[in-house]
């Protein structure tokens, strides 16, 4: 990430990640992340709260060890990279909005504890479910965090010099539609 647009976020997961797959049969998964920040007031000496809403996708491995392994309320470290994306709508309105693109998703373990399973190594011709390698990812008791076996770089749709999808370019199909 040493493209100037790097984003570290710790938060709470506020809906369940969503695991879909791109007509290509890549994974994907959305979820919600609220981030919360608290500080004194000096002149009132009153303690203030603001919170931040983002929406986090993630590609391939991790989206499968995401969706199976978080859940609503879990507590978790994302870091990744800002993505406009634009689309227009069956009534010709065109929308945007700014995304996080996870490269690496984890456990806090500020005020919980995290156990990890690591998953077994896929091929590239391996798809399917995750945690082959056997019980599930846990952290923080019920909640649950699993590792990321994605290529270096992260996922999503990064655009190559030439000004096509580097994606499109490794045969990962990026260049659909978003959903």
């Amino acid at each position: 990430m040493a493209n100037g647009n790097s984003v570290s976020l710790v938060g709470n997961i506020t809906r369940d990640p969503e695991l879909r797959f791109t007509n290509t049969g890549q994974a994907t998964a959305s979820f919600g992340l609220a981030v919360n920040r608290r500080w004194q007031n000096r002149q009132t000496q009153e303690w203030e709260e603001a919170t931040s809403f983002f929406d986090v996708v993630c590609w391939r491995e991790m989206a499968e060890n995401v969706a199976e392994s978080l859940s609503r309320g879990s507590r978790v470290i994302v870091t990744g990279r800002l993505e406009q994306r634009s689309w227009e709508t069956p009534d010709g309105d065109k929308r945007s909005k700014v995304e996080v693109v996870a490269d690496e998703i984890g456990p806090s373990i500020r005020w919980a504890t995290a156990q990890v399973t690591k998953n077994e190594r896929r091929g590239p011709n391996q798809g399917g479910g995750s945690n082959q390698a056997g019980g599930p990812n846990q952290a923080g008791g019920s909640n649950q965090a699993g590792g990321s076996n994605a290529p270096e770089g992260g996922g999503g749709p990064s655009p190559s010099p030439s000004g096509g999808n580097a994606g499109e370019a490794a045969g990962y199909g990026y260049s659909e539609e978003p959903f």
